[in-house]
């Protein structure tokens, strides 16, 4: 059994072979062994309401479509897409398990490995009953590839050792080519100094902890100078955290090529790279992180040498944790852990900006839903427990959902973001 004081983890690994199959298994021994095969079909049914209720970056009005009028958009009807994955994707063994220590007044670690067919789930919201979701009754994770944790060479950071390191925040860069509008454009807006986020760079400013170190913190966003050499130099300094909030262009799954998804700072079309420039601006890759300039430069380095990831990573940006979609997770995610953090929080789709909230949805010209989450996040990643702590909030975020009804605290924004631990 568990030591006294432990918090209670079942590991839960998936596989696609037209039904699902899962496994899982307590430590400690807690509980006994389970398998389950889950029928396709209503595996099938539940994705496709959870699809048609996401933003799909193809279509250019699935946004004001998924604030107004999708599942997500009320509770009643975003409360039926959880009953379905409910129903379809957990099993009764492990649920019984699970319902025994909530009686109990245990709450349990889930540490998911998933399908690349069921990876954009939010296995937070599921409902195992009208009046529970998963996350009131668990802490969840997801388990970083094996492949990638276990790889030769690698070598993790230690937050124990490096927590009181400077945060490395890139925050909105300007991407070269785009207008402030446009598709590469502004995520955050004009930002104010009495905004959420504005107000959480002046205190690590004021803690001379912040890279870029800046005197004003608006002066920290949409900056044209964070490019990957930036990066790269900041990053070597040594560095406790790493937030990213900007774009991401994520691979198709259908590509097979994880390693294609992009990272936009503001690096122009002649930067040495594998992607392939847009415009004037060539993005920074995840097979550029894993390779660094191998086959590029005469004098190659290594990427872990030249982007060496501290222990902690937030990617805040629009399937930013897309590589998990893919049966070999090359991508951002994955190229991170790779390079050395312990532990990254990325989004499972495409994530509203508070411009969007507000005028799409009708929420409150004051309201930083975006903002929030972000600071949200980066708190979580200043404790010992990110996962617990990011769970909390998850759950705060539920209860204002339950009784606010309203868009700002749905959970197409709190239920889009996973953090997977190596």
């Amino acid at each position: 059994m568990t030591n006294a004081g432990e918090q209670p983890t079942v590991i839960v690994r998936m596989a696609d072979a037209g039904d699902l199959y899962m496994s899982w298994r307590w430590s400690g021994n807690d509980y006994s062994r389970g398998a389950s095969m889950l029928p396709e079909a209503e595996i099938v049914e539940a994705l496709r309401l959870l699809v048609d209720a996401l933003p799909n970056p193809a279509d250019p009005d699935a946004l004001e479509r998924a604030l107004t009028t999708g599942a997500f958009a009320a509770y009643d009807t975003e409360y039926r897409v959880a009953q379905a994955l409910s129903r379809a994707l957990l099993p009764y063994g492990l649920a019984e398990q699970l319902y025994d220590l909530h009686v109990r007044g245990v709450r349990p670690h889930i540490r998911l490995q998933p399908s690349p067919r069921v990876a954009q789930v939010p296995w937070e919201i599921i409902a195992p009953s009208p009046d529970l979701r998963l996350v009131d009754i668990a802490d969840v994770s997801l388990l970083a590839p094996a492949s990638i944790v276990h790889a030769p060479g690698r070598k993790a950071n230690s937050w124990n050792e490096t927590r009181e390191l400077p945060v490395v925040a890139v925050l909105d860069p300007r991407v070269p080519g785009f207008r402030a509008d446009s598709a590469l454009g502004s995520v955050l807006g004009r930002m104010e100094s009495d905004t959420p986020l504005a107000r959480r760079v002046a205190e690590y400013s004021a803690q001379q902890r912040l890279l870029p170190a800046v005197a004003d913190p608006t002066a920290a966003f949409r900056r044209t100078d964070i490019d990957r050499t930036w990066l790269s130099a900041a990053l070597r300094q040594g560095a406790s955290r790493l937030t990213y909030v900007g774009h991401v262009t994520a691979a198709a799954p259908e590509s097979g090529q994880s390693e294609d998804a992009q990272l936009h700072l503001a690096c122009a079309a002649d930067t040495i790279g594998f992607a392939t420039p847009t415009r004037v601006h060539r993005p920074l890759s995840a097979k550029d992180l894993l390779l660094g300039t191998h086959t590029l430069d005469p004098e190659p380095a290594a990427g872990a040498h030249l982007w060496p990831i501290p222990s902690r990573v937030a990617l805040i940006a629009c399937e930013s944790g897309g590589d998990l979609r893919f049966s070999e997770a090359l991508g951002l995610v994955a190229a991170m852990i790779n390079n050395g953090a312990e532990l990254v929080t990325a989004s499972r789709w495409p994530l509203p900006t508070d411009l969007a909230f507000q005028r799409l949805a009708g929420a409150a010209p004051d309201a930083h839903p975006l903002q929030d989450a972000i600071c949200s996040i980066d708190t979580a990643h200043e404790q010992p427990d990110p996962v617990a702590t990011l769970a909390e909030w998850q759950r705060k975020r539920l209860t204002a959902w339950r009784t606010e009804r309203t868009i700002p605290h749905s959970p197409i924004l709190w239920s889009a973001f996973a953090t997977v631990r190596a």
